[in-house]
């Protein structure tokens, strides 16, 4: 499973709507339209319309697909973007140029945002070189310091996710430095609560298998050398879920700068999925995490 396949798996189900808030943004807009001709996702475009419409015009883009929302202030520009979503109009929403905190605010709002009830979650998915499954990065950017009981809400949103892009049964590593249980670190105890909680039938959907190093949840070779191929999730974790958002983010960026890999990321536990790119982000970043949200958009329809 690569992100072609998610691609290609977009275009057999219903055609998916992407509402964009403050789209004046040259990046944002090039990607969707790239989105749009490659048949993943139509969008809505909210924000500046004269803005909107001479970076169209520099990128040489074709707004006549487009249904444009005339809204210059940014804050009401994601108001009327996330009640689209909201309403039912639009599947996914999309930050534009839109600082994060704006962005958030619009999701939780709770007259027109995207509440489930649900504690939001953020999955990073990665296709890296010689890695043969799709890898759920979770949480990299979003919850900082989750206890026990926001791990498992953190689980049960990526097992969604994973499910959606076709992972059955997806093979969970809670990670940690060592892959055997220590009382001196909080961590291990987590993991291990979280394999005997699917153990019990209280997380279903998956199999857990922590703790786990990160070597032997996705190195079969590392596994064997350190006496773990047994484990369920040894050589072959599909999520990774990490124990803090400064362990998951500086294996994020490591990836992202020194590897050869692909990514896609969605703010999950919302209505419907929120993609939250930041400006440095690359344009396939961007394109592949509107296909990971329009992948999701469909399962849960």
């Amino acid at each position: 499973m690569n992100f072609d396949d998610l691609i290609a798996k977009v275009k057999t189900c219903k055609r998916q709507t992407l509402a964009v808030a403050a789209a004046e943004d040259d990046a944002v807009l090039e990607a969707v339209d790239a989105a749009r001709k490659q048949g993943i996702a139509d969008a809505i475009l909210v924000g500046d319309e004269a803005k909107i419409r001479a970076i169209a015009a520099e990128l040489k883009i074709d707004l006549a697909p487009y249904r444009i929302i005339n809204e210059p202030d940014k804050i009401k520009a994601s108001l009327k973007a996330v009640k689209l979503a909201h309403d039912g109009e639009a599947n996914m929403y999309m930050k534009g140029l839109l600082d994060t905190k704006t962005f958030l605010k619009s999701v939780l709002d709770k007259e027109v945002g995207l509440r489930t009830g649900k504690t939001l979650s953020h999955v990073a998915v990665f296709e890296v070189a010689g890695v043969e499954q799709l890898l759920f990065l979770t949480d990299v950017a979003f919850m900082t310091y989750p206890t026990l009981e926001d791990k498992v809400h953190i689980l049960e949103n990526t097992v969604e996710v994973a499910h959606a892009c076709g992972v059955a049964c997806p093979k969970v590593a809670p990670l940690a430095a060592v892959e055997v249980v220590n009382p001196k670190m909080p961590v291990t105890v987590d993991a291990d609560a979280l394999r005997q909680m699917c153990a019990d039938g209280k997380i279903t959907g998956c199999v857990v298998d922590g703790p786990l190093s990160l070597d032997i949840a996705i190195d079969e070779e590392a596994a064997r050398h350190k006496g773990a191929e047994g484990r369920p999730a040894a050589g072959h974790a599909d999520i990774l879920l990490f124990p803090d958002i400064q362990a998951g983010n500086l294996v994020y960026k490591t990836l992202v700068h020194t590897a050869d890999c692909k990514n896609g990321c969605i703010l999950t536990g919302t209505k419907v999925p929120a993609i939250l790119t930041s400006r440095s982000d690359s344009f396939q970043t961007k394109v592949n995490s509107i296909a990971l949200a329009a992948v999701v958009a469909a399962g849960l329809q």
